[in-house]
C-alpha cells in the first residue's frame, strides 16, 4: 500500500511518482550509506535500491536483484501493460511522438557523456556555441532511437481488417532514416513493402509505422529489411511478404571510401514471393515503375 496526497491506495504508483520518489531517495542515499556503514559500494545501484521507499521497491517486487530493470533502457521498453504505466496516455495516442518519461530520465547522463566527448575533441563545452550542445545532442539521440520504446502491437493499434481479397498490396517509397550501429552515423533511403493478403489487410499507414519502429534504432540495413518483413508477416499472416530497401550510408560517404553516389539495395522475400518467380517479378516491376 502506498500513500499519495495523504490517501492510501493499493494501486501501483504512476511512473512520475516513482521518478520523484526515486530522485529524492537517490539524493539522500550517499549520506545514509556513510551513517549506516552500508557494505555496498558507495552510490551503487544496489545500495540505493535497498534504501529506496517501499513504493519504488514494489515496482520490481518479483525481480531477482541481478535482473532489476533499469527504466528507459532499450532492453526494457515501456508499454501500456507495464506495471505503473497502464494509464499513460502517451502509449495510446500513436499520432503523437512516442517519448515516454522514462527515456527522458536518461538525458542528464547522456548530456554529460557528450560534454566529455567535446572535451576529448579539444573543444571547450563552456563556450557560447556549445553551452547547450550536450543537451541538444542527447535529445536528438533519443529521438533517433525512439523505436526502442515502441512495439508492433502498440503501433498496429488493432488496425487489422477482414477483407475478402488475395491480390497484391504494395506501398513503395516509404522514407526511412536510421543510424548505422557500426559508426553511429545516419543512413537513409526508401522502403517498398508488398504482401499477399489471406483474408486480412493492414491499415496502409501501419506499414509506414512498422518501418519507423525498426529504423529508429541502431541498425544495419540487412537486419532492418528482414525485421520489417517478419513484422508484416506477424501482423496479418499473409501468403507472402516482400521488402526492398535502397539506402545511402553516410559511413561510406563522409568517411572511409567516400563514394558519394553509392547506394545499397537489400531485399527479403518470404512465402510466395520467395517460391514463385512470377509473383516476385510482378512486385519488383511495381516497385521500379515510375
Amino acid at each position: 500500500m502506498t500513500t499519495v496526497n495523504g490517501k492510501d491506495t493499493n494501486d501501483v504508483p504512476p511512473s512520475s511518482l516513482i521518478r520523484r520518489i526515486s530522485s529524492r531517495s537517490m539524493k539522500n542515499s550517499n549520506s545514509e550509506d556513510k551513517e549506516n556503514g552500508d557494505a555496498c559500494p558507495k552510490g551503487s545501484f544496489v545500495s540505493k535500491y535497498k534504501k529506496a521507499p517501499e513504493a519504488l521497491k514494489n515496482f520490481h517486487l518479483n525481480d531477482p536483484e541481478e535482473n532489476l530493470e533499469v527504466p528507459g533502457t532499450p532492453a526494457t521498453p515501456r508499454t501500456s501493460t507495464t506495471p505503473g504505466h497502464e494509464n499513460c496516455t502517451f502509449h495510446h495516442d500513436l499520432e503523437l511522438d512516442h517519448r515516454p518519461p522514462t527515456r527522458e530520465a536518461l538525458l542528464p547522463d547522456m548530456a554529460n557523456s557528450y560534454r566529455l566527448l567535446l572535451t576529448g575533441l579539444g573543444e571547450d563545452p563552456e563556450r557560447e556555441g556549445l553551452l547547450k550542445t550536450p543537451e541538444r545532442a542527447a535529445k536528438a539521440m533519443l529521438f533517433f532511437t525512439k523505436g526502442y520504446d515502441q512495439s508492433l502491437e502498440e503501433v498496429l493499434n488493432n488496425a487489422i481488417f477482414d477483407e475478402d481479397t488475395d491480390e497484391m498490396v504494395v506501398v513503395k517509397d516509404i522514407e526511412m532514416f536510421s543510424m548505422c550501429e557500426h559508426h553511429l552515423v545516419p543512413f537513409y533511403g526508401k522502403v517498398s513493402i508488398g504482401y499477399l493478403p489471406q483474408g486480412k489487410i493492414l491499415g496502409l499507414s501501419k506499414l509506414a509505422r512498422i518501418v519507423e519502429i525498426y529504423s529508429r534504432r541502431l541498425q544495419v540495413q540487412e537486419r532492418l529489411t528482414k525485421q520489417i518483413a517478419k513484422a508484416v508477416t506477424q501482423a496479418v499472416r499473409p501468403a507472402g511478404v516482400a521488402v526492398v530497401i535502397e539506402g545511402v550510408h553516410m559511413c561510406m560517404v563522409m568517411r572511409g571510401v567516400q563514394k558519394i553516389n553509392s547506394k545499397t539495395v537489400t531485399s527479403t522475400m518470404l512465402g510466395v514471393f520467395r517460391d514463385d518467380p512470377k509473383t516476385r517479378e510482378e512486385f519488383l516491376n511495381l516497385v521500379h515503375s515510375k
